[in-house]
Order: C-alpha cells, then structure tokens, then sequence
C-alpha cells in the first residue's frame, strides 16, 4: 500500500493519541525510517508498557494459544505475553510479512481486542505497522479483512523533527551538523540491490560508531572514517560524509563561501571537498529560495545575489560541477526564475548541464 498523503513523527504523533485509543492503528512506511521506536516512545508517554510481536517470527498459536481440556472442554489458552491483566500497548511490528494464517489469527486480537475468551484489559491499544512493496522487505498481501479493521497512515523522515530528536539524545555532532547541511541526505529509497542505504536508523547507527571510535577526539584515518560510513549509508551520501570530515579543520568555510570571505577550495587534492561544497550550495539554493521571485525576502535576495556569482566562479574551476549544481537532479530542481537569470549570464553552463 502506498498512500497518498504522508505524515510526519509528530503529526504521526497526534494520530495515536487521538486515534488509536478508539481504533487500531496500522503505520506505513520504509524500513528504519523510525516506526518501532516512535511507538514505543508513544507508549512510554502514554504510562503503559509496549509488548512488541514481530509478524514475520509468528506462527498462529503464537497468537490464539494451545488448547487444552479442563472439565471434558477444550480452551485455548492465550500465550503468556498478551494474557496480561494490566492494560498495556500491543505493537504488531511487520504485521504484513506473516502468513496468511497468522493474519486470520489477529482478525479477532485487532478488531475486537479479544482471542478466544480472552479479552486485552481495558485501556488497550492495538497498533501495527509494516514496510510496503516498494521498500525491497519481506512483504506479503495482506488480507481485504485485515486491512479494513485498522486505520491506515503512512510516515515520512522529517529532518528537521529528526534533528530536533538527535540533539536531545546527543547523536554525534559530525552526525548532526551532516544532515542540518544536507537534510535531504536523512533518508534515500531503498536499493534494488543488497546495499547499506541512508535512514534515521542508519544515521543513528553511525553516530553510535563514531562515538565508540572515538571520533572528533582523536583523529582517525581517513581509510577508517570511510570504512564506517561505507558501512552505515549510502554510497554516495557517504562520500560527501567523509569530504565533510576532510574539512571540519574549518567549519564555517561554507557560510564563509557564501559571505564572499573565503573561497572554493580550488587544489587537486581538495576536489572531494569541493563536490560535498558545491552539493550543499545547490541544497541552499532549492530549499531556501522562493519558488516565485515576487516572494523573495532580503535574506533570499541576497543568496540569489551571491548565488549567481558563486556558480560563475565555480565554473571557472570545475565545469563538471558547476553544471551538477544547475542540472535537474532526482527531481528536483533550482526555482525557474532563477534558472533564467542562470540562462541570460551563463547559457553555455546551462546548455551543457541540459
């Protein structure tokens, strides 16, 4: 299932406190873009405990229980884990990957809150999530019964709510001031192939490593830091993420570059930095300039300013990369009005990035 209308962890947020009370909730959305931990964060504020089920690891007496005779009559008696007396939050984590049969199982746990003759207690709250088609995970269809007794929304990554998050539990600062760089480097979709890719997760992941490495406080190899980023996010994200590294000696050289009191790194050996630079620069550009010029404020006036002059600069030491940061790349694109200002003082950079 892909919805048409995605909300962020915080809208997702007032969905389940207003929602799921009343009705079960199911949530969409990318493996590790932070479905798991939001709802057991959910249920923490909440003051109930979170049982967590993983679909794909059940079999369906792992939900309805064995039988047993007492008095000449079979019952089934409820596993341990939800036969509870206290009212708690059940998250059926890749509830779309089990079974059929496991899905039969749950009608009745979800829709109802009972299995068998047991009931959850009172002040229960079913919620169920899983990663969809698209996302290369172990996906099954879920069943017309299944899906219409839950109430379904679909999660997007927010940078700007993750940072928020990842200042409060203290994620590393190259972590950190990565991604408020380049925000749009927090999540990318996942490969065909069988590829580390950028989520919320992985980058929590190798902030985690990076602390445990010691990084920031003693210098560590570039073959390392290239290594552990490899190994966390995707290729490309990561190779910006180690020419970041090789310019932490100044970390405000790009808001310098932008102020017009320093320069593009212009050496050989600098020319990885240069692309993480320039990648930012048309980050800036499309995420802080107006779609409609008559919408500008002084501060987008003044980066339009100096954006035209920086990318003719650019283009006197690298063409190829002054042309990535006019050329339309994975949708997106600098604003049309700015384009044709490109067009009128560098139609050759234009034509050669079309």
């Amino acid at each position: 299932m892909n919805l048409s209308f995605q909300v962020t962890p915080k809208e997702l947020w007032e969905v389940l406190l207003s929602i799921a009370p009343v009705r079960p909730v199911f949530i969409w959305g990318a493996p590790g873009i932070g479905k798991s931990s939001l709802v057991e964060e959910f249920a923490k504020t909440v003051g109930l405990p979170c049982v967590s089920l993983l679909g794909s690891q059940l079999a369906p007496e792992d939900i309805i229980g064995i039988p047993q005779v007492r008095d000449g009559v079979s019952e089934f008696l409820p596993p341990k884990m939800i036969a509870r007396k206290e009212p708690y939050v059940l998250f059926l984590d890749e509830l779309n990957a089990c079974s059929q049969e496991v899905q039969k199982a749950f009608y009745s746990l979800i829709y109802e809150k009972r299995v068998g003759e047991y009931h959850l207690p009172e002040g229960s709250i079913v919620v169920g999530a899983g990663n969809r088609t698209q996302d290369s995970a172990i996906v099954k269809t879920m069943s017309s019964a299944l899906v219409n007794r839950m109430f379904h929304v679909q999660m997007k990554a927010d940078a700007g709510q993750w940072l928020e998050w990842a200042y409060e539990n203290g994620l590393h600062p190259w972590v950190i001031d990565y991604i408020t760089q380049r925000p749009d480097h927090l999540f990318s979709v996942p490969p065909k192939t069988e590829e580390p890719f950028s989520t919320p997760r992985s980058w929590h992941m190798l902030s985690d490593i990076l602390k445990e490495y010691g990084a920031g406080e003693k210098e560590l190899p570039e073959d390392t830091v290239r290594m552990l980023v490899y190994g966390c996010v995707s290729a490309s994200h990561a190779g910006m993420f180690v020419a970041y590294t090789k310019q932490l000696g100044n970390q405000h050289l790009f808001q310098d570059i932008i102020k017009g009191t320093a320069k593009w790194p212009s050496r050989p050996d600098e020319r990885d930095v240069l692309y993480f630079l320039a990648q930012s620069f048309r980050a800036k550009l499309i995420h802080e300039l107006p779609e409609h010029k008559q919408k500008m404020n002084r501060e987008a006036q003044y980066l339009a300013h100096r954006g035209k002059a920086l990318i003719k600069e650019l283009s006197s030491i690298n063409y190829e990369i002054a042309q990535m940061v006019v050329a339309e790349e994975e949708g997106e694109s600098l604003p049309d009005w700015f384009m044709v200002e490109i067009v009128r003082d560098l139609p050759r950079l234009v034509r050669a990035a079309g």
